[in-house]
């Protein structure tokens, strides 16, 4: 199943088709599990907003070649390599509403093919020929790992504060969204002032997006999310919501989320809705996540008009907008 065609992606519909079909040729494999998992992980609907970043960036600069097609393809494989070892580490069991690679096949088969693809990707950005391009995104792969190893070691921590929050998930979720759009605007031949806007761009709607991800944990509904509610709560992960909820809520209700993060599990759940719903986290949160969408559309306004800045616009609001 290929993603959905929308309103974002109809500027470039064309490009993004050639990079479905590169996803496809790219897969290929000599060892016949790699092609079956990577597969099925590429194919399960997801947004692939990352890929669509380099696409819109290069084309809002004018951009004519096709060097922006393998480049997308390899971004959207550095970001499905880290899924399948997210889902390993996180022991999760569904990713949009299906199975996940390790509950399917193990977490041995999930973590090679992910090696494979993050190898993949590495061979196809050799072959790109940019060393801008590499430097970027050889640094991205590095704050992306220290995102994920931060996330891990806050598991179970309820004093995590919202400076350190954003460190997390700047490096987790923001650094690939914005490694797509510096990197689009790099091949692109974009001025320095474009390049730095096109980065940030990236950056800020990186943060909205996962911002509104945490609050969906809380607020979402389990069958559009294509996971549960409280799913972050469940693992121990201390969110903005949390974090906002203990610093506005009295100290009875933020000793009892204080309490759900070190155990995890779902058996305080009710209560801490409650309390997050009551403290007014969620509007709180949602409020981070505009402003960081409206830093984002800031940034647009380096570039000429056209569909593709159209289009990244939208994304923008989208992304504070969205349900899944």
């Amino acid at each position: 199943m290929q993603p959905t065609a929308s309103p974002i992606h109809a500027a470039v519909a064309e490009d993004f088709a050639a990079v479905n079909r590169t996803i496809q040729a790219q897969l290929a494999s000599r060892v016949p599990l790699v092609e079956t998992i990577g597969n099925y992980i590429t194919e399960s609907g997801g947004k692939r907003l990352r890929p669509l970043l380099v696409l819109l960036a290069a084309r809002s600069l004018g951009y004519q070649g096709d060097r922006h097609i393998p480049l997308a393809t390899l971004i959207e494989f550095m970001h499905t390599s880290t899924l399948l070892h997210d889902d390993v580490v996180d022991e999760s069991h569904m990713r949009r509403g299906k199975a996940t690679a390790n509950d399917a096949w193990g977490n041995a088969p999930s973590v090679l093919v992910g090696d494979f693809l993050y190898s993949r990707s590495f061979q196809m950005m050799v072959e790109l020929g940019s060393m801008e391009v590499m430097r970027i995104l050889s640094g991205a792969t590095c704050t992306i790992a220290e995102g994920e190893v931060l996330q891990l070691t806050n598991v179970g921590n309820p004093d995590v504060d919202e400076a350190a929050y954003f460190e997390t998930i700047q490096g987790k979720t923001a650094m690939l969204f914005e490694a797509a759009s510096h990197t689009g605007a790099i091949i692109a031949g974009a001025t320095p002032e474009q390049e730095t806007a096109l980065q940030h761009y990236g950056r800020y709607l990186g943060l909205a997006f996962q911002l509104i991800d945490d609050l969906l944990d809380y607020q979402g509904d389990a069958e559009a999310m294509g996971k549960n509610v409280g799913d972050d709560l469940a693992e121990g992960k201390p969110t903005l919501p949390l974090i906002q909820a203990m610093a506005a809520g009295s100290a009875e209700q933020a000793e009892v989320i204080r309490q759900a993060i070190r155990q995890g599990g779902l058996e305080r759940l009710d209560e801490v809705l409650s309390i997050v719903e009551a403290t007014g986290a969620l509007d709180y949160t949602r409020a981070r996540a505009e402003e960081m969408a409206a830093l984002a559309l800031a940034q647009l306004d380096v570039l000429p008009e056209s569909p593709y800045r159209d289009s990244m616009a939208l994304l923008a609001r989208l992304a504070v907008e969205r349900k899944n």
